[in-house]
């Protein structure tokens, strides 16, 4: 196990694939007194809070702050008096595994300015409280049986005017889960290529879009292909309403659909998908079935999990701030992680709790075999860091991380360069 910090505080403005942090005139931190935000359970954590305008001109003013345990209700809350642009906030800690976080709110102008920092207490010793059923294994075993029964029916498409010198652009699609539904994606594949070229299955987060392809990589010998999972193709980028559209629409809410039934979950088409993209990078003559890997972030990072785990073919994967872990930690006071079924613990059903066990992500990384790399931060409030930390420790495959402790629900440049380089070295095997 490899586990290393980056430290960095990278102001960017713009908005790519990967959402990134925006600067503002009001700069709000808060941080721990640790470096590496890391505690002993007991431990009293001192957060420094600094607020500064853009020229780095100290703001004064009273300043809100909450403490709390990781996407829980406040342990403690108040007002404090910044001097010299600067406040501090102790005297709580933890007595189990955890993150205590403190954020801390100013209104200046007549906007309000928010930023936080979680103090991680032996994190190392964090355990999901997910349940993992008995018969698991067979569930999927069973899934992935009646998915073979499905035609595959594949196809490529030229797309020539998003082709350029080096990479000729596909849209592809596929047939999964029952006849008619199909699977689209966009492929990037090297026009200079060996015999056989190592792939990348790019898996999708949360939302319905047009799918660019990861062309850096097809630039260096590597077949890509980034699909998306709502049966629309990838390339419309001329009609981004028809995406738009669906997501205030039918696609409404759609990733809490069906928890009442292992058997009818929305999640159980998309699963059986994923691990089919496999397949159809696998069947095609350019594809060296050998190097084939994983990645993406949020729902993708946690679609990564468990492609990695229902195909074997997958021989390297790469999560960034995977969802879907520990989803039923807020029943037991823990954090748990989007799509929050039991937000304020309302819809506990039996039913859904049981269901919960066969789509958590955690009981599919406990099971994975390939070496995999991860990256996230202990300031997401989407995918909470209690429940991504729950999910890494019971991964007993090899596995490194890079741990960016300010971060949110974003990456730095610095870590999706980390995530190409790792994945490239793995398949090119520099």
């Amino acid at each position: 196990m490899k586990r290393l910090f980056l430290s960095v505080v990278v102001l960017l403005c713009s908005i790519v694939v990967v959402a990134q942090p925006r600067a503002s005139f009001i700069k709000v931190e808060v941080t721990p007194d640790h470096a590496d935000w890391l505690y002993e359970c007991g431990e009293k954590p001192q957060f420094d809070i600094s607020v500064r305008t853009a020229s780095n001109a100290p703001v004064e003013g009273d300043i809100y702050f909450e403490v709390s345990e990781d996407m829980l209700p406040p342990l403690a809350k108040g007002d404090i008096t910044l001097k010299n642009g600067k406040a501090t906030v102790k005297g709580y800690t933890m007595k189990k595994p955890g993150f205590l976080r403190c954020r801390a709110w100013i209104k200046v102008g007549g906007k309000t300015y928010e930023e936080c920092a979680a103090a991680g207490f032996s994190v190392d010793k964090i355990q999901p409280k997910t349940v993992l059923p008995a018969d698991f294994k067979e569930f999927w075993a069973e899934a992935l049986k009646a998915n073979e029964k499905i035609e595959m029916l594949p196809q490529m498409t030229l797309v020539p005017e998003r082709c350029t010198s080096k990479v000729d652009v596909y849209l592809t699609r596929f047939q999964s889960f029952k006849k008619g539904y199909y699977i689209y994606g966009t492929m990037c594949v090297p026009k200079q290529r060996a015999e056989k070229c190592p792939a990348i299955l790019i898996v999708p987060g949360a939302g319905c879009r047009a799918r660019e392809g990861y062309m850096k990589e097809a630039e260096q010998g590597v077949v890509t292909l980034e699909i998306g999972i709502h049966g629309l193709p990838t390339t419309l980028y001329d009609h981004p309403e028809v995406y738009s559209g669906l997501k205030g629409g039918g696609l409404w809410n759609c990733y809490k659909n069906g928890f009442d039934n292992r058997e009818t979950c929305f999640y159980r088409r998309v699963f059986v998908g994923c691990a089919r993209a496999v397949d159809f990078l696998a069947q095609l003559d350019f594809v060296d079935e050998e190097r084939i890997a994983v990645t993406g972030w949020s729902q993708g990072g946690a679609l990564t999990i468990v492609t990695s785990y229902l195909n074997p073919k997958v021989k390297f994967a790469a999560s960034i701030y995977p969802a879907m872990c520990d989803l039923t930690g807020r029943l037991y006071d823990q954090g748990d992680s989007w799509p929050h079924l039991f937000k304020d613990k309302m819809g506990a059903t039996k039913e859904r709790i049981e269901t919960c066990g066969y789509y958590d992500v955690v009981n599919f990384a406990r099971h994975l075999t390939q070496p995999i790399w991860f990256t996230y931060g202990y300031n997401d409030l989407v995918v909470c860091s209690t429940s991504i930390q729950a999910c890494y420790n019971v991964v007993t495959a090899p596995k490194e991380v890079l741990l960016v402790p300010q971060t949110r629900h974003y990456t730095y440049q610095e870590q999706r360069d980390a995530r190409r380089e790792w994945l490239l070295e793995k398949l090119l095997k520099r």
